[in-house]
């Protein structure tokens, strides 16, 4: 049971007991800016794919390890859809999603937004023929 408690260590790294040593990575008001700006360009995507009853928000925090981006879908049934990621501090200097990476992520939530919304509606629909 001492392997499921945050007292326990990361193998090869902390030892029982102890905090683990992590590099926070400090944003300038220029990168945090420009993460806003790239999470907010894919929440902009997402809300192209999707009519208006989905809600679609952004969020970027200061995580323990660092800086954390969040971009959410709440379909009208179903659960919340997100997508995150915790940029390092080599990719806040350069541009840290190309605009093909951003279509993508922004598809895949549009496409598991849809996917919630059927799972939680098959039961509910009679079929109209067999």
């Amino acid at each position: 049971m001492n392997g499921n408690t945050p007292y326990a260590g990361t193998p090869d790294v902390t030892q029982a007991g102890q905090r683990a040593s992590v590099d926070v990575v400090e944003l300038s008001p220029e990168q945090t800016r420009a993460l806003r700006d790239s999470v907010a360009d894919i929440a902009t995507l997402t809300r192209k794919f999707l009519p208006d009853e989905y809600v679609i928000g952004s969020h970027v925090t200061n995580g323990a390890t660092g800086p954390q981006a969040t971009v959410s879908v709440q379909p009208p049934v179903g659960h919340i859809v997100s997508a995150g990621f915790e940029p390092d501090d080599d990719e806040l200097d350069d541009d840290l999603l190309d605009e093909e990476e951003r279509d993508e992520v922004a598809r895949g939530l549009a496409a598991s937004a849809v996917l919630q919304v059927k799972q939680a509606v098959e039961d509910q629909i009679t079929p109209t023929a067999r």
